[in-house]
């Protein structure tokens, strides 16, 4: 046992050192793996045919896994907002919208950055596309470089405990393999899993619960610091005039009802995430095809359309052909939904057509088939990573490790959400789900599952988030640092995002004593 200790804090040091040095994650991850499954083998603390499980572990669990198809519909659904200007479009629309109120500019951020951040998911792409849009803006209207900051940095976070994102999609395959090992320990041969639903309806709550704060924040500063956000004045003819409240509608709706769809659709149980991420991607070129042009818009409304006649079809309809007995109302309805599919395609092409040749849709691939073949990359060499450990009894370590806590329960999930924090400072979100949480949370579920893996889960999203967002070494301020312009100095990024980490530690210790904000919508949705 004695060197099973050393071999598994070896382990877990050594891949953080190497880490450290800037090398890359899945390397890192699959490099220590075979070093210390090399050791052990030499050692006798590890039996080779032990290794051979990794082959089947990462066809089952990572190329079979259709929860982790929703990571590239995801990521694609998010960039093209982002790279087709609607994003833009959307953060000029608010701040007109917002702008004549004092603190208007920074709440405008804080919606948009809401918006922006569950459909990306990625902290630092959130981060800079807000630095870069809205932060000259807001300097050049007066706004203090503090609040301005700390206003982008904290909306950027928002994107770690916002559905959906990528993060609640990985931590939610994490979460309900380490809840099903959890109930094999407590003996519960029928396990039951967790959904990327429940955990989606589980931070839904505790998202706008932030984001609330944080424009109360916001609104506060205005009241007893006006001068530290200032309003923008709006022409009159402007504010009347009905192409501006065209504008605000043309930018603000299209965005809102695609997120709104994919998410009340997970949460109402028609689709799974990875049918709704799909949803999500397809209506995204749909919308970045509308924004190169406005001839292009008819043809996303179309393709709109034959969306909704289909739901409805399937809905009304028995759209089955393999009966003996049709009735012709229904195979009426089986045509027009085969001629309703193929209007749809011919509209999707016309919109990838348009996007292609803008140059957006290439740079949308581009950029989705990297991050995703790092989250895959990185999700193989944690698969061989956590094989070693568990052979090496790693689990066991951890498991009389948190065990012999003082404080019980709660001495030892103040350890893990301590440790995770800390790691949060130089890991990023996908190797702490990947390489953390698995070896944490069956133990701690073991422990005191009484809460579930969805309050767990959420509890760790969220102390993630505040992880990021912590000077001197918070992710979010290194990437809002390589955009802002030199005359905004260090220190005043630090000292804006203070008040906001404040607020993700009362939220926190909010959700940590109170699970029924977190538990209460996963029930009523899904029981």
């Amino acid at each position: 046992m004695e060197l099973s200790i050393i071999l598994t804090s070896a382990m877990f040091l050594v891949l953080v050192g190497i880490l450290l040095t800037g090398f890359p994650v899945a390397f890192a991850l699959g490099g220590v793996g075979l070093l210390f499954g090399t050791i052990g083998m030499i050692t006798g603390h590890l039996d080779g045919v032990f290794l051979e499980f990794l082959p089947n572990r990462i066809y089952e669990n990572t190329i079979r896994n259709e929860l982790l198809f929703a990571v590239p519909l995801f990521v694609s659904m998010g960039v093209m907002l982002e790279r087709s200007k609607v994003a833009e479009d959307l953060l000029g629309s608010m701040g007109k919208l917002f702008g004549s109120l004092r603190g208007g500019l920074g709440i405008s951020v804080t919606i948009v950055g809401a918006l922006l951040a569950a459909s990306t998911g990625i902290v630092g792409a959130t981060v800079v596309t807000m630095g870069l849009l809205s932060l000259p803006t807001m300097l050049k209207r007066g706004y203090d470089p503090s609040l301005a900051t700390g206003s982008i940095a904290a909306a950027g976070t928002l994107g770690q405990i916002i559905p959906p994102s990528i993060v609640l999609i990985l931590l939610a395959d994490v979460m309900s393999n380490a809840w099903q090992q959890a109930q094999l320990n407590m003996g519960a041969y029928s396990p039951v899993p967790m959904s990327a639903g429940e955990l989606f309806a589980g931070a839904l709550v505790p998202g706008i619960v932030l984001v609330s704060l944080y424009i109360s924040y916001q609104i506060l500063m205005a009241i007893i610091k006006p001068e530290s956000s200032p309003s923008v004045p709006r022409d009159a003819d402007e504010a009347l005039s009905a192409g501006f409240y065209g504008q605000l509608f043309a930018a603000l709706i299209p965005p809102m009802v695609l997120i709104i769809a994919v998410l009340g659709s997970i949460l109402a149980g028609i689709a799974t995430p990875t049918e709704a991420a799909s949803v999500g991607a397809v209506g995204a070129i749909l919308l970045g095809s509308a924004r190169t042009a406005k001839q292009n818009i008819k043809y996303a409304i179309g393709a709109l359309v034959c969306l909704i006649s289909l739901l409805l079809l399937a809905g009304y309809a028995d759209l089955r052909i393999e009966r003996t007995d049709i009735s012709l109302l229904n195979q009426i309805a089986y045509y027009s939904a085969i001629g309703l599919t193929v209007a749809f395609a011919l509209f999707l092409y016309h919109a990838l057509k348009v996007t292609y040749k803008s140059g957006v849709l290439l740079d949308v691939m581009r950029s989705t088939v990297r991050i995703s073949t790092m989250v895959y990359t990185i999700l193989i060499g944690a698969a061989l990573f956590s094989l070693v450990f568990r052979g090496l009894g790693g689990d066991e370590v951890i498991e009389s490790l948190l065990a012999d806590l003082p404080g019980g329960y709660v001495g030892a999930l103040l350890l893990v959400m301590i440790l995770m924090f800390i790691l949060g400072f130089f890991l990023d979100f996908i190797e702490i789900t990947f390489v953390v949480v698995p070896v944490v949370a069956p133990v701690l579920l073991a422990m005191d599952g009484s809460y579930g893996p969805i309050w767990l889960g959420v509890l760790m999203a969220m102390n993630l988030q505040t992880s990021f967002l912590t000077p001197p070494f918070g992710f979010a301020l290194f990437y809002l640092r390589g955009v802002v312009p030199e005359t905004v100095h260090t220190t005043q990024i630090y000292r804006g995002v203070l008040p906001f980490v404040l607020i993700q530690i009362i939220a926190l210790i909010v959700i940590a004593t109170n699970p029924g904000i977190v538990t209460w919508l996963p029930e009523q949705l899904f029981g």
